[in-house]
């Protein structure tokens, strides 16, 4: 999400803990964001739902482009539609559209790629995928909506590292957490990797 949409001004999030899992970290969260150009956007995700969706969409002046499934769809607006907003003589009109589907081939390497060209980059000097950079973006958005979350209210980005430190320590404090002796673990993670 941030990778493609880039980092927003402010966040507003709303983040359940162990709603679904007996843990005591966020396992469904619904996110408003803001842009510093006007744009917003709206992130949600739970690990609690079956089947779940996995669906991104982007809706702009000339369209949409929703990536759902193992396909593409762009929906292409005939005009821009703040041009359309303007001059139509409806109230709520919609300008004409046409559709583009575009067939998705494969899922890409998944975290087998990623860290394979993490060890590449080390090893050779092999250009990363993913630079340090960029995760550490999506980490001050997670952990905004987590303070957004904590203190119930809007939160401003760069986010501020002191508060959330506190804040972090807080919960880190108040833990009831205790780690259980598991003579073997039951999970088979193999397909989280991607085949």
């Amino acid at each position: 999400f941030q990778w493609l949409c880039g980092m927003p001004s402010k966040v507003r999030a709303y983040c359940a803990f162990g709603k679904h899992h007996k843990i005591e970290v966020e396992d469904e969260v619904t996110a408003y964001v803001e842009y510093p150009n006007g744009a917003t956007g709206l992130f949600i995700t739970s690990t609690g739902e079956a089947p779940g969706t996995n669906r991104f969409e982007i809706t702009g002046d000339r369209g949409k482009v929703v990536i759902e499934g193992d396909k593409i769809t762009f929906t292409r607006n005939e005009v821009p539609a703040a041009e359309f907003c303007r001059t139509s003589p409806e109230s709520f009109a919609r300008p004409g559209t046409w559709d583009v589907n575009i067939p998705i081939s494969g899922h890409g390497g998944q975290h087998t790629e990623i860290l394979q060209n993490f060890v590449d980059a080390i090893l050779t000097g092999k250009e990363p995928i993913a630079p340090a950079v960029e995760g550490i973006r999506s980490v001050e958005l997670a952990n905004a909506m987590l303070l957004s979350t904590w203190l119930n209210k809007e939160i401003s980005l760069p986010l501020d590292g002191k508060l959330y430190e506190r804040e972090l320590n807080k919960r880190i404090a108040t833990s009831k957490y205790k780690k259980p002796v598991i003579a073997a673990a039951g999970a088979d993670m193999g397909k989280s990797f991607g085949k």
